[in-house]
């Protein structure tokens, strides 16, 4: 199993910066950021935008694999996406991590698109094969309900190995459509006031995926969990993350991600929990 963390944007660079560091030093597999022009969680705090904060982590690793946890429609274009997905993969020489997801109501009201989840799911469906597209054919044409591209060129064309796409989703329609064009899944699992309700909701997630993809007729992809979806902060302590990377695993997960530990909520903890439980990997 491949074990990642997800760092926020709310620091400035100068503090962010040793944090992406720290990542790749422990051990981690993978780094992540959210990609959001305002997140939920913490509405009233300085927000920085994903994409630039992912090339200047780029420029501080070498192997860590770096991602968006994820983009959405709301703010991004698929032909305008594709250029800065292909430059990030560029960047980071070939690690980018390229997570997509429909995307909230807070985003989607900022730009003055008051649209409902069934159109913000209508419009994720046109996003998803178009992007995937764009990342892997040139001289691109598309007339839809939501985009347009007209000849769009993608020189320097597809890279190899191709990015991998990763289609975050849980409703059944979605879950269809990233068993149909996902390198990998993402899922946080289906909300509950108890742990235990959370993991019954993953592995109902985890049942509903896999009747996808065997419709799909495709072979296995890679699995991300969301482990701090779950009512209780994965890194709690070493004990309950080992608990729960446990448990995915079990259920197929080939990857994990936590969150960097925040002095208070959302995601408050220590962070050498975080440094314990990348030497228990470690050893």
């Amino acid at each position: 199993m491949r074990h990642g963390v997800c760092l926020l944007t709310d620091l400035p660079w100068r503090e962010a910066a040793p944090r992406w560091r720290a990542v790749e030093e422990l051990g981690f597999d993978h780094g992540w950021t959210y990609d959001h022009l305002v997140w939920g969680g913490l509405p009233e705090s300085p927000w920085r935008s994903a994409l630039p904060t992912l090339a200047a982590a780029a420029g501080l690793t070498t192997r860590l694999g770096l991602g968006t946890f994820v983009s959405s429609p709301n703010q991004n274009h698929p032909y305008t996406y594709a250029r800065e997905v292909v430059t990030l993969d560029d960047l980071s020489d070939g690690r980018f991590l390229c997570g997509v997801g429909t995307g909230g109501d807070l985003d989607s009201r900022l730009l003055g698109g008051d649209l409902t989840l069934g159109q913000r799911v209508e419009r994720f469906h046109e996003f998803v094969p178009l992007l995937r597209r764009l990342l892997t054919e040139d001289h691109v044409d598309h007339d839809g309900a939501w985009y347009t591209t007209r000849d769009a060129r993608t020189l320097p064309g597809p890279t190899r190995p191709p990015i991998p796409l990763l289609v975050a989703a849980n409703g059944p329609r979605s879950v269809r459509l990233a068993a149909r064009y996902g390198d990998g899944w993402v899922t946080y699992g289906a909300g509950g006031d108890t742990t235990d309700e959370w993991w019954a909701g993953v592995t109902d997630r985890v049942a509903r995926f896999d009747n996808a993809l065997h419709a799909s007729g495709r072979g296995p992809v890679d699995r991300y969990l969301s482990l701090d979806a779950s009512p209780r902060f994965s890194l709690e302590s070493a004990g309950l993350y080992a608990e729960m990377a446990g448990r995915a695993g079990e259920l197929g997960f080939t990857d994990v991600v936590c969150h960097w530990p925040r002095p208070d909520g959302p995601y408050a903890g220590d962070p050498a929990v975080l440094e314990e439980v990348a030497g228990s990997l470690r050893g």
